[in-house]
């Protein structure tokens, strides 16, 4: 059956995103690694799970569109509550964060829908977006290549 308009995507390469469970961690730093599981060019969002070893925490920040996380297993301090294994929560844009701790070794999914600006008592210190988490997935060095 022909149709009347050419309806192919413009950007094939956009459509599907794989990420085996043998796929391997990203170090961030000694404490922190990530896997870039999709980012969506088109709209800006990213999805990434997130491993923190107990004590590390990530610096202030504020979320400039929202995010969801879901907690797969240990203890998030969060602003004055506790996220445990099973605890989702949406973070709305412009939401404030002192710095986030993990009170347990900690594995958790984030799904974000825009920037998130870091900062200190001097002001902005970095950001993520998008093209961070992109550049971190294909821009692993040789070492990060080998599934832990």
């Amino acid at each position: 059956m022909s149709l009347p308009q050419d309806i192919r995507p413009a950007f094939q390469d956009i459509q599907d995103t794989l990420i085996r469970s043998d796929s391997p961690w990203i170090q961030q730093t000694p404490a922190s690694a990530v896997k870039v599981l999709w980012v969506g060019r088109e709209t800006g969002s990213w999805a990434s799970l997130h491993r923190w070893k107990k004590g590390y925490a990530a610096p202030p920040h504020k979320h400039l569109a929202g995010a969801h996380v879901f907690i797969v297993s240990g203890k998030l301090q969060v602003r004055d509550g506790v996220l445990n294994a099973g605890d989702y929560v949406y973070e709305p844009s412009g939401v404030l964060h002192d710095e986030t701790k993990a009170l347990e070794d900690t594995v958790y999914l984030f799904l974000c829908n825009g920037p998130i600006l870091f900062f200190n008592e001097n002001g902005f210190t970095r950001y993520t977006n998008w093209e961070v988490m992109e550049k971190l997935r294909t821009e692993q060095p040789p070492q990060a290549l080998a599934a832990e």
